[in-house]
């Protein structure tokens, strides 16, 4: 089935009468902007998700609910007179047009990368057509991406002037490298808890092996966040593991001491004690 205008147009009338004052829908009524932001990334996550999932009945309602944190931020700015729905409509459209002049006009690329290499040409010429003096190849990065699809970014960017390694091996020796000052800033805190010197250098190399972790990512062409996700769906399935082995042995999993949870977790692994 698709979706005609009258359904998107039900979709704004129904935001429109929850922003409704007197007679709307009082938490709504309640947000602005910065209150609805965390609501918008979250629904973004849990489109993620449902496609990491294979499932395509959640990923229907996951994209609605995502479409409805657009309404949403639409209708805060249509009540302020800054823009309305059908605004951001027309902007991606133009923006899409515009973006692929080897659809939609006579351009032709060689192969994706040269497609690649006119895509940002043109979104450097977007900024400058609207004022913006950054003219670093790092220029248009946006700060509220998460850190490390941020880190990837950033590491791309550079890669794209030529500031990056070779291949996967100098940056799996810099991990290594990056791992043994993290060893080295954890010893200092150790011998002074007080030292908030001390602190700042652990965090700050903590930091600097995340961004090489990002990088080494990256070079392997996985995509952080699915290989995070994927790592947290893992971990969490083989410690709800743990816990079903250990009830099973009439235990708690608290109330043993960590070889003994260690067990539990190389059963889990296996698959030991699981129909």
């Amino acid at each position: 089935m698709t979706t005609s205008s009258a359904d998107i147009q039900r979709l704004l009338e129904i935001m429109a009468r929850l922003r409704t004052p007197g007679t709307g829908c009082p938490w709504d009524l309640e947000q602005d902007f910065s209150t609805i932001a965390p609501y918008t990334i979250e629904e973004a996550y849990e489109v993620a998700d449902a496609i990491d999932r294979g499932d395509l009945p959640a990923l229907k309602d996951e994209l609605g609910d995502l479409l409805l944190q657009v309404v949403f931020h639409a209708r805060m700015a249509q009540e302020q007179g800054a823009f309305a729905f059908a605004d951001v409509v027309a902007a991606i459209c133009d923006k899409m047009v515009r973006r692929h002049p080897h659809v939609f006009g006579d351009a032709s690329f060689a192969d994706a990368d040269a497609q690649t290499a006119n895509w940002e040409a043109i979104k450097r010429a977007e900024r400058e057509a609207a004022g913006e003096q950054d003219d670093s190849a790092l220029a248009g990065i946006s700060r509220g991406l998460p850190e490390w699809q941020r880190a990837v970014k950033l590491q791309d960017r550079a890669a794209r002037v030529g500031f990056d390694w070779p291949g996967p091996a100098p940056v799996i020796d810099k991990l290594h490298e990056e791992i043994d000052e993290v060893r080295a800033e954890f010893a200092a805190v150790a011998a002074d808890p007080d030292d908030a010197g001390a602190q700042a250098r652990l965090q700050d190399e903590i930091g600097d092996l995340l961004l090489i972790a990002a990088n080494l990512a990256r070079h392997a062409k996985v995509d952080v966040g699915a290989a995070l996700r994927g790592a947290n769906h893992k971990f969490e399935r083989r410690f709800r593991m743990m816990e079903a082995l250990a009830e099973a042995d009439g235990v708690r999993l608290q109330d043993l001491p960590l070889e003994r949870q260690d067990a539990y977790w190389e059963r889990a692994k296996a698959g030991i004690g699981t129909s």
